[in-house]
C-alpha cells in the first residue's frame, strides 16, 4: 500500500481484504450480513469496496477481526510539543495556518490601537 493510489482502489482492496477473510472463516455472506446485524448486500457493497465505514466494522466484528483496527489506524498520542502548547489540554479541533496568522495580525494591530 506505500504506492499512490486512488481512494477508490484502496477502498476495493480493503472490500477484497474483507472477501478473503469471510472466505477463510467458510462463511456465507447471508451469514457475516445475520452475524453483523446487515443486510446481504451491505456486505456484497463492503466486499467492492463501496461500503459504509459502520458496515465495514460490523463486519470485521462478525469475523472476529475487531482487534486489526488498531493495525488499520493505531491510536495517535498528542505529540509533547502540543501538549506543552495547550498547557496539559488535550486539542480538541484543528486551525488553519491562515487563521492563525490572521488572529497574529490581529493582535499586533490591536497592540498598536492601544499605544496611541
Amino acid at each position: 500500500m506505500g504506492i499512490a493510489t486512488s481512494p477508490e482502489a484502496l477502498a476495493e482492496r480493503l472490500g477484497q481484504r474483507l472477501k478473503q477473510a469471510r472466505l477463510n472463516a467458510n462463511l456465507t455472506q447471508t451469514e457475516i450480513a445475520e452475524h453483523a446485524g446487515l443486510s446481504r448486500k451491505v456486505v456484497m457493497n463492503a466486499e467492492k469496496g463501496k461500503g459504509q465505514l459502520l458496515s465495514f466494522i460490523a463486519i470485521m466484528m462478525a469475523l472476529n477481526l475487531e482487534q486489526h483496527l488498531d493495525n488499520f489506524l493505531p491510536p495517535q498520542d498528542i505529540s509533547p510539543l502540543q501538549l506543552a502548547k495547550l498547557k496539559g489540554k488535550q486539542r480538541q479541533r484543528a486551525s488553519s495556518q491562515q487563521h492563525t496568522q490572521s488572529e497574529s495580525q490581529l493582535g499586533a494591530q490591536s497592540e498598536d490601537a492601544l499605544e496611541w
